[in-house]
């Protein structure tokens, strides 16, 4: 693949969304993107192969949890967040702003940063912007993101317009600690679900400059359509010239609607949450792999899926290994759902390359069964 510093490349824009290209110093992706979550260095029960074969692109790591173990300096000292993995790709450091913000019991928000103790050991940091930029440097993710407030649903305008502003605030000293590195600073739009704040807060992002925006604090407890009429808003904003993502949303239907809407840039820990519930993702809809029904059902799990777990095994086998709690189940159950998953955003791609978009949306939700039920129970991220 092609290296280089980061860009982001416009490849195609309409109503039906975009489509682009990435280039990071360690490769290229194509948007719109699923990036899988390993907050810890780590895809829960798969290896770096194992995400190569499914047709990962990009990952995320958390920057919070590296923080805490085992630690920036022992990453730095084998080699940076890609050797220490062993991961050639790009890869996306989440700052952990709402992980450590979310600690309510264990933190405490200042202007200067946040105060928390570690929910490992109880040890006591403080964790300023500057901070969170100089963590993400050492460990040398290709995507850096800045430390945001990211407040509770439900939030009151006040309580809103008071982290929108601290996210501003710390935005531009994210933006002035950033060093020569050449890795990429997204900013992050927060605001609560308050489409004049989330307005403000986009233009004040704007006016610092960064290589990507995301959009941050939704999914958290409010209505679905509420949560895509105010990232629409949002992306209306954002320029046309960088990348947008919607932070921590995931589902197929999710990305679906995202995508519509102008969003490059998507993940989720749901594919390999599911995969260790017994939850699989198929194209007619969830399938859940512990009930009966599929004691002795020798079908894969998904017939028009060709990934390594539906070409080789049964459902009948899939539940077997999951009731007896083998860990081969969570690798091959986890193998199935991130296939799923860059499938749909090749799709998806291909449909926008060929203006075949409301085509590609129609038979996607026609060939689902009805997912009422046990069958379309986990689907929040």
């Amino acid at each position: 693949m092609k290296r280089g510093r980061f860009s982001f490349q416009l490849l195609k824009q309409g109503g039906e969304g975009r489509l682009g290209r990435i280039t990071t110093p360690h490769g290229q992706c194509s948007t719109p993107a699923f990036m899988p979550v390993g907050s810890q260095g780590s895809v829960k029960a798969l290896a770096p192969v194992d995400l190569q074969e499914v047709g990962t692109e990009i990952l995320l790591c958390n920057a919070y949890h590296l923080y805490l173990r085992p630690g920036t300096e022992v990453v730095r000292e084998v080699g940076g967040l890609h050797r220490f993995m062993g991961w050639q790709g790009p890869i996306l450091t989440d700052s952990g702003g709402f992980q450590i913000v979310s600690m309510s019991a264990l933190r405490e928000v200042e202007s200067e940063g946040v105060r928390f103790r570690s929910h490992i050991d109880g040890s006591l940091h403080f964790l300023t912007p500057a901070k969170v930029v100089q963590i993400q440097e050492e460990l040398g993710s290709d995507i850096m993101m800045v430390l945001d407030s990211c407040p509770p649903y439900p939030a009151s305008p006040d309580e809103a317009k008071a982290a929108a502003a601290l996210t501003a605030q710390w935005a531009r000293q994210s933006k002035e600690a950033k060093g020569g590195s050449g890795q990429a600073l997204f900013g992050i739009v927060q605001g609560g679900v308050y489409p004049e704040l989330r307005r403000q807060n986009a233009h004040e992002l704007l006016e610092i400059g960064f290589d990507g925006y995301a959009i941050g604090g939704l999914s958290l407890g409010e209505a679905k359509e509420l949560t895509f009429e105010i990232a629409e808003q949002v992306t209306d904003l954002l320029p046309k010239e960088a990348p947008r993502y919607l932070m921590g949303m995931g589902t197929p239907e999710d990305i679906l609607t995202g995508v519509r809407i102008g969003v490059d840039m998507f993940d989720c820990v749901l594919p390999t949450r599911g995969a260790r519930t017994g939850l699989l993702f198929t194209s007619l809809g969830p399938l859940n792999i512990k009930q009966a029904r599929y004691r002795a059902d020798a079908a894969p799990p998904d017939p028009a899926c060709g990934c390594y777990t539906c070409c080789n095994f049964s459902r009948a086998y899939l539940r077997h290994l999951f009731l007896s709690r083998e860990l081969l189940a969570y690798r091959l159950n986890a193998v199935h759902n991130l296939f799923y998953y860059h499938s749909l955003v090749r799709g998806i791609r291909q449909a926008l390359s060929e203006d075949t978009m409301d085509q590609f949306v129609r038979a996607f939700f026609s060939q689902r069964e009805d997912t009422t039920g046990s069958e379309g129970g986990e689907t929040v991220c």
